[in-house]
């Protein structure tokens, strides 16, 4: 009859309303929330008691109801596809698919017969692929996390092994500014924390060079690309510390030099090590010379004995009142023959170490004989000579003709440095070391000093600084040899312009 024409033509009006509100409301949102909208418009249109759309999450593995009206506890855990509950006879089930897979499904409870459950269909074609473009850009979003927690956990790696390299390391830009700044060069000498450094310019940071210098060592990497490799010596306060700096060019994409690495190792025991080896080696040299030439010295030297021995049985020919000095030099002579000779076999230990006999000595005493030794000498009646002795000083196991031969070596030297003759020459005797343990003489001039880039090589042998002709720089070494064997140490302390000090340090005797 006309009244049911009316209400279903009402009916399908109604039914193609929902329908384009739900287009309407899908075109015009991409986010979840138009789901529960949608539920909403689909409770009121169709209408039915309840609406539940289940969409599928990203995992694929459970589904997450979106309710109208809104459920008060939502359930839990989230059913699976074959949990969700299936539609009676006043409901409807409906699979949102898409492409073949089925990305969500529609519920409605309490739908009477009627275009409703006609537009719920539709609603469903219209809503599965907005469900499933949503779970494509959760999948992505999903997707980008993980991969950005990989990156940050793979960026977390790579700076904790940068931290945990034994050498100090950084990096700079094109810009000269400093990128990376490891764990090793905020706890180094010139240590700086990565916050403060960081993004500023590394001739503000590393001051210790000159910027032109600093910038002509990058320079040179980025317009090269070949890595750089230098060591050097730093001051600090337990002394000089030796640092090889190597500098890597890196690029970063394409052929052009982006970056430099700067990696700083601390070499300082690999150069001590170096130095005894090379030490050890020379002395051995110096071995091997003395076993060739000890005869060839040893003959010159009886000759020289026989002699003063001759003149000695002739000094009753000499004059009475000349016969006090001839005795003083011919007593002079016999002594240096004989520390000659014991200078040579001493020179015989470096390649055959023997025992040399040690007694308790007095340092003073040996320092008195080496000055009787020196008296006669020429260079030194032109200068000052001053005396500074500690009186009761404890006794050394030493051997005394060696230790007069290191503490003669150390008085010749300064002269030398003294030439111009109106030099002073300081000799002191004292307590030093640990709570007074060692025994100290200090061997002082007024010379020219010594630089500091040859301190560090003056003890080794054949190295001189006098001109040619004048040393064979072994002096120093055998003195430095000598010492050791006596368990002391010799050091010296210089300044070019102010003189330079030589210590000896031996061990005291209880």
């Amino acid at each position: 009859d006309g009244g049911s024409v009316t209400e279903a033509t009402a009916g399908a009006a109604g039914a193609l309303d929902l329908v384009g509100a739900v287009a309407r409301l899908l075109n015009s949102s991409d986010s979840k929330d138009a789901i529960g909208r949608v539920a909403e418009l689909l409770r009121r249109g169709v209408p039915a008691t309840s609406v539940t759309i289940w969409v599928r999450q990203p995992s694929g593995a459970a589904f997450t109801p979106f309710a109208a009206p809104p459920s008060p506890t939502p359930p839990f855990p989230r059913p699976t596809l074959e949990g969700i509950p299936e539609a009676d006879a006043s409901a409807v089930r409906l699979p949102l698919e898409h492409e073949g897979t089925t990305v969500g499904v529609l519920v409605l409870e309490g739908v009477e017969p009627g275009p409703g459950r006609a537009a719920a269909a539709i609603v469903a074609d219209l809503l599965a692929p907005h469900v499933a473009l949503i779970e494509l850009s959760e999948d992505l979003a999903f997707e980008v996390a993980v991969r950005a927690r990989q990156i940050e956990e793979q960026r977390r790696f790579t700076g904790l092994v940068i931290d945990s390299l034994p050498v100090g390391l950084y990096v700079v830009d094109r810009e000269y500014r400093i990128q990376i700044w490891n764990r090793k060069r905020e706890t180094g000498t010139q240590g700086v924390h990565r916050d403060e450094v960081v993004g500023r310019p590394v001739f503000e940071v590393l001051t210790r060079q000159s910027a032109d210098q600093l910038k002509a060592e990058f320079d040179q990497i980025f317009e090269s690309g070949q890595m750089s490799q230098m060591d050097i010596e730093v001051d600090d306060a337990a002394g000089g510390r030796f640092y090889r700096i190597s500098k890597i060019p890196m690029r970063l994409g394409g052929d052009q030099i982006s970056h430099v690495i700067t990696i700083g190792e601390d070499v300082t025991e690999w150069y001590r090590i170096h130095r005894r080896i090379m030490q050890n080696e020379k002395l051995a040299a110096v071995g091997q010379l003395a076993a060739g030439i000890m005869h060839e010295i040893n003959n010159p030297l009886a000759t020289i004995g026989a002699c003063a021995a001759a003149l000695e049985g002739r000094l009753a020919e000499v004059p009475a009142a000349a016969q006090g000095a001839f005795k003083e030099y011919i007593a002079i002579i016999d002594k240096e023959v004989e520390r000659c000779t014991n200078i040579v076999d001493g020179l015989l230990d470096f390649s055959r170490p023997k025992g040399v006999q040690k007694s308790p000595v007095a340092v003073n005493t040996v320092i008195e004989d080496t000055f009787f030794l020196l008296k006669h000498h020429t260079r030194f009646k032109k200068m000052t000579v001053q005396r500074e002795l500690t009186d009761g000083l404890p006794l050394v196991l030493a051997n005394a003709e060696q230790l007069v031969q290191v503490l003669m070596s150390l008085m010749l030297n300064a002269v030398d440095a003294m030439e111009a003759g109106n030099g002073r020459l300081t000799v002191r005797s004292g307590l030093g070391g640990h709570r007074g343990a060692e025994v100290v003489v200090e061997v002082q001039d007024t010379g020219m000093g010594i630089p500091r880039a040859e301190q560090t090589k003056i003890f080794e042998p054949f190295y001189t600084t006098k001109p040619q002709g004048r040393g064979t720089g072994l002096g120093l070494s055998i003195c430095y040899g000598i010492v050791e064997d006596h368990r002391g140490r010799l050091e010296v302390e210089s300044q070019p312009g102010l003189g330079a000090t030589f210590r000896v340090f031996l061990p005291a005797l209880p």
